[in-house]
């Protein structure tokens, strides 16, 4: 893959505007696009809120199964798992901010992709709100606005403040079936004739509409994408934490390894 001149997005841009590339400011080398729960965090903070706040794991679980085999849309099932959290937003964030980790190798990685120029792109079905204040608790406000973030929103019920019992629910990124179609982002990017090479990183449900789009998806050990990746023959490599990213990357980008080399299945 060649570079291309263009625009990087920063400061929690949500999506492209007139035809514009964010991340291409910079005139990168590659472009990292990543789900943000599950993948840059240990927990996902939308299981967890259903587990603990909401209708519970197992009912949250097989909504996963269904999506992921078909049976219902991922926005269907994410609503009706948002829908079953009463708890104010207020407080849903602070019991974020206590049980939500981050992976222990994402400030590495991310350090490195600041001094290397590679834009990290997030791409997240999870709520803008709930994202940016556990990214400001892990890695720090610096950090949040280095990166662009690209997800689903909150919005108050009607007649109600976000911050009361039942009074929020979630704002989707766009009509799609999937509430927020990851592979909108990243599309106008695969498309340019010369272009920086493109990775993904995800783990879940979420990720299925982006996992064909980049030249290498990075999916997660054990999770919901790998079936995916397996099931309809998508290339991938897993991951355990961001070190195996890490190395991979670096690698990709210094020219030691092809994105195809790469792409060696479960490891």
């Amino acid at each position: 893959m060649t570079q291309t001149n263009g625009t990087n997005g920063t400061n929690g841009t949500n999506g492209t505007s007139n035809g514009a590339l964010p991340a291409l400011r910079t005139n990168p080398k590659a472009i990292f696009f990543t789900d943000f729960d599950g993948t840059i965090t240990l927990q996902d903070s939308n299981d967890f809120m259903t587990d603990n706040l909401g209708f519970g794991t197992k009912l949250r679980k097989q909504g996963n199964q269904d999506v992921l085999f078909g049976r219902r849309t991922f926005r269907d099932s994410f609503q009706e798992m948002m829908d079953s959290i009463k708890t104010p937003y207020d407080q849903c964030i602070a019991t974020l901010l206590k049980n939500v980790q981050l992976d222990p190798c994402f400030a590495e990685f991310f350090a490195w992709t600041r001094a290397n120029n590679v834009p990290v792109v997030v791409l997240s079905g999870g709520m803008q709100p709930i994202i940016r204040a556990l990214l400001a608790h892990l890695v720090g406000e610096d950090a949040v606005e280095h990166m662009q973030i690209v997800s689903n929103d909150v919005q108050a019920r009607p007649g109600k403040s976000i911050n009361e019992e039942g009074g929020w629910t979630i704002k989707f990124h766009d009509d799609s079936d999937f509430g927020h179609d990851k592979s909108l982002e990243i599309k106008p990017y695969a498309a340019l004739p010369e272009r920086p090479i493109l990775f993904y990183a995800g783990d879940g449900v979420s990720d299925l509409s982006a996992a064909k789009e980049t030249d290498l998806l990075f999916a997660k050990a054990g999770r919901d994408l790998v079936t995916y990746c397996e099931n309809e023959k998508v290339p991938f490599v897993t991951f355990e934490d961001f070190s195996d990213i890490h190395k991979v990357v670096r690698d990709v980008v210094e020219g030691k390894i092809t994105v195809k080399e790469a792409a060696k299945g479960r490891l």
